[in-house]
């Protein structure tokens, strides 16, 4: 069973986290045809399942209903509250499975043998995250020098053993399957300081910390970049490079 670290900041999780780049799915859909069935696992709101286009038939699943009830709205996906080891799918029935973000956070051996049980024989796993943002240009290496003292000093003690794997960019992760060797993809999103500190708000580690010691950090966090960004309103260039593994389920 993964951890749900998230219900309790669902509503800033939709509102602040980056969105995926088109180019990671029109890679993804190369894996499928027209018609075949792709499992988003661990779906949040929705944000990778939403990504792909009407040819193809997409269920997404998460633990959290908190999580679903915040998903935008679509006709296109199948949502249902599920466990990432007992989905209500049907045995060799997926051509791909999406993992956005949250593979760190799963029980690996009963997820894997879920996956061996509904994945079609050649079919093909992603999984994919991302840690820490880059600003440019101008004052970017003052934002990131603020955000990565924020992460380690502050919240560093805070972070679920897990987030090493993210660290990592999964490339250390369990991933028992035939890999297969993906070009680079990169988020890139232009933010004010507004949308940044909310991004940082929705940080496990934060609502972690503010139970704990019993007050919110980011306002340190937040009166430190105003020192450094200038005008709040001023949009800046963020960039966040995704670690992707792909793999393919034995024939």
């Amino acid at each position: 069973m993964a951890k749900d670290y998230f219900s309790q900041q669902s509503h800033s999780y939709l509102k602040y986290r980056p969105t995926y780049p088109s180019e990671l799915f029109q890679y993804l859909s190369k894996y499928l045809k027209s018609g075949e069935l792709v499992w988003d696992c661990a779906t949040g709101n929705g944000q990778a399942a939403l990504c792909f286009d009407e040819r193809f038939n997409v269920i997404a699943t998460d633990q959290s209903m908190e999580q679903l009830k915040n998903r935008s709205p679509s006709t296109g996906v199948q949502f249902s509250q599920a466990l990432a080891e007992r989905a209500p799918i049907k045995d060799k029935s997926v051509s791909l499975i999406t993992v956005a973000q949250a593979l760190h956070w799963f029980d690996f051996e009963g997820f894997y043998r879920e996956v061996s049980r509904v994945l079609k024989p050649g079919g093909v796993i992603s999984a994919w995250t991302y840690s820490f943002l880059s600003a440019s240009p101008q004052l970017g290496i003052m934002i990131d020098e603020c955000v990565r003292r924020f992460y380690y000093d502050v919240i560093g003690p805070y972070w679920p053993e897990e987030r090493r794997w993210v660290d990592e960019f999964y490339a250390t992760i369990p991933f028992p399957f035939q890999q297969i060797k993906t070009p680079s993809f990169y988020i890139d999103l232009s933010w004010d300081l507004e949308d940044l500190i909310g991004y940082v708000s929705s940080w496990s580690a934060v609502s972690e910390y503010k139970k704990v010691i019993g007050n919110d950090p980011v306002p340190q966090l937040l009166e430190e970049l105003l020192d450094v960004w200038g005008d709040q309103k001023v949009r800046r260039e963020m960039r966040w490079k995704l670690g992707l593994r792909v793999g393919r389920q034995p024939l």
